[in-house]
């Protein structure tokens, strides 16, 4: 995180909700912290060693063909290295107030309305 913006990933075309927006970030595998599988996600999907900061929220989105995921979003406001995109069409840091511009997956549109109206952070 820089002063007041954001990194944010595009889903390639060939992705399942493709071109959609979304946070870096990913599963929590077996025996990880929420903390550790963020650090792990961004070195294999950015290429960088990131300083995992505080929670910013949690969400539970429940899909409309069912189903439901439980998603946590951290501060990460240091990290090591340059960022080297694996994994996503485009990435690219935005101010907080312009993230509604942008097509985000479901999950991710209420934190994306707290963020640019400066609820959080």
């Amino acid at each position: 995180m820089r002063d007041r913006e954001v990194l944010i990933g595009q889903r390639r075309a060939d992705q399942p909700m493709s071109l959609l927006w979304e946070f870096p970030g990913g599963k929590i595998e077996p025996g990880e912290s929420p903390r550790q599988a963020l650090a792990r996600e961004l070195k294999e999907e950015l290429g960088i060693r990131a300083e995992v900061g505080p929670a910013v929220t949690r969400i539970r989105h429940h899909y409309r063909r069912g189903g439901a995921v439980d998603l946590q979003f951290f501060a990460v406001r240091e990290f090591a290295g340059e960022i080297d995109n694996q994994i996503y069409q485009q990435v690219r840091w935005v101010k907080l107030e312009d993230l509604p511009g942008y097509d985000f997956l479901a999950a991710d549109r209420g934190l994306v309305k707290d963020l640019a109206a400066g609820k959080l952070l």
